[in-house]
């Protein structure tokens, strides 16, 4: 971690902080989901790092980047990251998501699937109409608030609690990135979401939708979506739950790996024929 880089460059009119492993080698973007942040994939990152050149912006609202007063629809999300890659100059990535991060990544993908070279979905947000209104309408947000009313130490206590089998390395990092998300981010929680089975019909690359057997999407979701395109993968972790990267973090990053290498053997991508988005 030492030779990693933390960097903020301008994009889609905000400041993105992000960190980069850097070198010369294929880029993978890892975006992190609601009330974490871009270090919260430290362990996938170092995972990757011996082959890829990872990239971990934090998401507006989000760690080091700005905190705009408005602007937190999942399209400004994409928005950012496209910017993003525009801004760091990169050849096309490897786009990864969790969570809020999952469905960021499906929108760019569905948007401008020639930005990118191939993309991985972990448990995002694909929830229904009616789910999507019952989040909103939680104490997420209110517990949120008072979260960020405490000192660290307070919230590595309890999430000590929570999670007794995680490092404490990790409850820091997740610790200090609650801490730095503003309450502007829950604006995102506002529906609708954007109709991801529509989303998954347009993406034009090779996907991997991996989820766990106690989270967001279920098996038959998962089915139901490897059917309405057919360069979607899917693989369930089991004994997972919504943070499956950390209940199975070996498992996971070895999925991620093999997605990965098999990608690679692929020619590189060009503009699609039928591709429903143009980049510029």
């Amino acid at each position: 971690m030492t030779n990693w880089t933390s960097a903020v460059c301008e994009a889609n009119g905000i400041r993105i902080h992000y960190t980069r492993t850097g070198a010369d080698k294929p880029p993978v973007i890892l975006l992190h989901g609601l009330m974490t942040n871009g270090l919260c994939w430290s362990g996938l990152a170092q995972a990757l790092e011996p082959e890829y050149d990872v990239v971990m912006p934090d998401a507006r609202g989000h760690g080091q980047s700005s905190v705009p007063d408005y602007g937190y629809r999942y399209e400004d999300h994409a928005s950012d990251i496209a910017g993003l890659i525009h801004a760091l100059e990169l050849p096309p990535p490897f786009l990864l998501g969790h969570s809020m991060g999952g469905m960021t990544a499906a929108v760019v993908a569905s948007r401008k699937s020639c930005l990118l070279r191939g993309l991985i979905l972990a448990d995002p947000t694909f929830l229904s109409p009616k789910v999507q209104r019952e989040v909103r309408d939680s104490d997420v947000a209110d517990q949120h608030r008072k979260m960020l009313a405490k000192s660290l130490e307070e919230v590595v206590a309890e999430a000590r609690r929570r999670h007794p089998n995680r490092s404490e390395e990790t409850l820091v990092l997740f610790a200090r990135a609650r801490l730095q998300t503003s309450m502007s981010a829950f604006d995102v929680l506002t529906p609708p979401n954007p109709e991801y089975k529509q989303l998954v019909r347009e993406i034009a690359i090779p996907g991997l939708l991996v989820f766990g057997d106690k989270g967001v999407v279920s098996a038959a979701v998962a089915e139901e979506l490897q059917h309405l395109n057919a360069m979607l993968r899917t693989e369930q972790i089991q004994d997972a739950g919504h943070t499956l990267h950390l209940d199975q973090p070996a498992r996971f990053a070895a999925l991620i790996k093999s997605f990965l290498r098999s990608i690679e053997e692929l020619p590189p991508p060009g503009v699609r024929e039928g591709q429903p988005d143009v980049c510029g």
